[in-house]
Formats: C-alpha cells, structure tokens, sequence
C-alpha cells in the first residue's frame, strides 16, 4: 500500500492488446510536466494466454473477459498502481483502409481552424455497409491552389483547400465485443485503435516513417502490414496468416497434437533448415498417452520454412500491387510474437532483397523498458505510446489516482465482480 502512495501524484496510460494466442498489457506512467511529455516511463507488464479468440474475434466472451483480467492484474501488481481505461488495438480481415479526399472554398482568404474541420468532415462523408463502423481519420496531406506537401494549412492564404485523409473502418460487432470484455474484466475503453499503427508507433523511428519502411507484424493468426514514407501512413493490409498457421502445418506435417505442435516450434523451430544442426533430434509427444518418438530439427524447421516463405511472397506481392516496393528507403521492420523465431530476419531479407531488422519497443520508452524490449510485446507498448500523443493533444485519456485507498477499493471491486 506504500508502494502505491508513493505514486499517487502520477499519471498512468495502460495499453491492451488481445491477441488470438496471448493477451498482453502495459502500464507506464507520463514523463514530463503538463501536456509537454518527454515519453513513457514503463512500470508494469502482464500477459496470459489468449481464449476465446479465434482469427482476432472474440468468440467467447467470458474467457476474453478473463483473459483480460489476468493480464491486467499482472500488469497492475508489478506496477503498484491500478487503472481504470485502457488503449485497446483491434485488427482482422473485417479492417478496411483506404485514402479520401476533401475539399472546400476558403471563404475568407485565410484558412481557418473551421475550413480545416470541414474540409476533414467532407474527406469522411462516405456511405459505410451495414456493421462497419469509422475507426480512424487520418491527415495525411493537404492542398492549398493545388500547392501539395502542406502539413498544416491554419493560416495560409488561398481560396481552395483539399485534404488527403487515411480512413479505417472496422467491423462494429467486432469492436462492440472487444468494448464488452473489457468493459466486464472492469475497465472502461479510452479508444480502439488499429493495431497495425499502435504496433509502428512502437518500432518504427520518425527517420524510418520519413524515408520509407514497412512494419511488419507477424502475429497469432493474421499478419498486420503498415507503409509509411513522407512520415505518415500511406497503406495498411491484413493477411490471415500467423504463427497459428505455422502451428497448423506442423500438427499436420508431424502428426502431432497442436500444444505439441506449438512447443516444438517455440522450443525449436526455425525459419529455415540452415539454421540448425541437421544432426539435432527432438522428442515429441504422440496422440496415444505415454507415445513419444524422435523428430529432426530441420524438419520442423522446413515446415516453417514453407509457410514463411509463402507469408513474405504475400507481402511482396502486396506492396508491389500498391506500387509501393520502391518507395521503402529504409526496408522491413519485423515484429510481433511470431517474428522472435530464429532465422526469420534471415529468410525476410532473402525475400524481400531489402534491409529488414527486428523491431522491439524502445523509442521514448523509460523505466522498465527491458520488460518490453520483445517483439510480442510491441503493440500493447505501441497502444500506451498512442495514449502519450493522445494526451499531448488533448490533455485527456489518462488514469489519474487521488489515492492508494481510492485504488484498493477499485481493486477489490473488480475482483468482486
């Protein structure tokens, strides 16, 4: 309880994210004084296995929910501090992205705060299906008498002003059960945000998003892709490809159970067979009690292989579709549970004939970084980084405690509950 005294004065922003295999958290406390933050000093991270979630839907409610719970309850015991909103990512094939443009006449010769809201409200005005809900708006770029590249056209003089806005939509029963598990494990939703851009505000340096990168995030079931050059978003795509995936080969190619299936790939795996000892064996587990039996290492590692190989061909196809393959100055970045098995850097390199590093959290991050200095957990690091612009914008979406009192009776109503 002393612990949580002494931090009483603090600001706190906790980032979530769900994951179709694990559900991670981090809690970081604001560095800096009034809305002029210098980063995010982090002061707890938890994590549990994901259930409930299939293909990064939730499918059932109750053990999401518990999941949640876990995970946070982790988070909050290594910080010492409770919170009550949280940043929450969302991704799926249901995510729609794509860019709009707006544009209106400046009435009075100088472009105002009010030409700007409306020149966005124009660039949003598009007709959404049945179940789709406006995730993001996005300035990318505005126009002034067709003078492109303006960042910020308040107060420029001109009579036409036009707006390129990056627009995402997702599916919104999919957000509405995301907001339903958390709001139960006891927590409100500050906001949903794409996981893709929390994940590249985590790995991804201003310099990269300036000459042109690719975050890649190869996660449970999907892998999330975000371009940017010219230092904003220009492409997001969704492919639903995983590490379950891979998993999903090896209970084939093996004949083995999937939890079986998972260890060797997590305990031995590799992205390809030059990257073990064509003598290593393993023993693995058979689908009769007490069975087991020898499998090599580069084996499994060519499974992997097989599968990787096709998930990179995807992504290539993808940014050469978009006509984007040579606008990446500074390569790949990789991330994401998935991307921490030995040798992918290697195989993405081989593909992809660009520079490709493994992207960690790090950048604006303080105290326990360490504890987040790991690919899995780059987009719930990413979503508390989101929480720190947020409130640099607008001085809201943050977990303020009066009191230690205050939090332990917040802690003993949501176990209560």
């Amino acid at each position: 309880m002393s612990h949580q005294k002494r931090r009483v004065a603090g600001t706190f922003i906790a980032g979530l994210d769900i994951g179709t295999t694990r559900t991670c958290a981090v809690i970081g406390e604001l560095m800096g004084e009034g809305n002029r933050q210098t980063g995010l000093k982090i002061l707890g991270v938890g994590q549990a296995r994901s259930a409930g979630v299939r293909g990064e839907r939730i499918t059932n409610l109750e053990e999401t929910t518990e999941s949640i719970r876990k995970a946070m309850k982790e988070a909050e015991l290594m910080a010492g501090v409770q919170v009550d909103r949280l940043y929450v990512g969302i991704s799926g094939e249901h995510i729609h992205a794509w860019s709009s443009m707006g544009v209106v006449a400046v009435q009075d010769q100088e472009i105002t705060p009010g030409d700007v809201a409306r020149v966005h409200e124009v660039a949003r005005a598009v007709a959404l299906p049945p179940d789709t809900e406006m995730l993001h708006a996005i300035p990318v770029e505005y126009i002034v008498d067709h003078q492109r590249g303006i960042k910020d056209p308040v107060g420029m003089s001109g009579t036409r002003l036009e707006a390129e806005v990056y627009l995402v939509t997702c599916s919104a029963t999919a957000a509405g059960n995301i907001k339903k598990a958390v709001t139960r494990a006891g927590y409100a939703v500050q906001e949903v945000v794409l996981e893709p851009l929390a994940t590249a505000r985590a790995v991804l340096t201003e310099d990269e998003k300036e000459v042109g990168a690719a975050m890649v995030e190869v996660g449970g079931s999907t892998t999330d892709t975000a371009v940017y050059f010219e230092g904003k978003i220009r492409h997001v795509a969704i492919l639903p490809i995983g590490g379950v995936t891979v998993t999903q080969d090896l209970v084939k190619g093996l004949a083995i159970p999937f939890h079986e299936a998972q260890r060797a790939k997590e305990q031995s795996g590799a992205a390809s067979p030059q990257f073990v000892d064509p003598q290593d064996m393993i023993e693995v587990a058979g689908t009769a009690p007490g069975q087991s039996r020898p499998v090599a290492r580069e084996l499994i590692a060519h499974i992997c292989e097989q599968r990787l190989d096709e998930l990179f061909g995807m992504i290539q196809q993808e940014l050469d579709d978009q006509h984007l393959t040579d606008r990446l100055g500074a390569g790949i970045v990789l991330t994401g549970g998935s991307a921490a098995l030995p040798g992918l850097v290697e195989l993405a390199q081989q593909v992809f004939a660009a520079p490709v590093r493994l992207g960690v959290p790090g950048e604006g991050l303080g105290g326990l970084a360490d504890s987040v200095g790991r690919p899995r957990f780059s987009t719930a690091a990413g979503l508390a980084l989101w929480g720190v612009d947020r409130f640099q914008d607008t001085g809201q979406g943050v977990s303020t405690l009066t009191s230690g009192i205050l939090s332990n009776v917040s802690a003993w109503i949501r176990e209560f509950f």
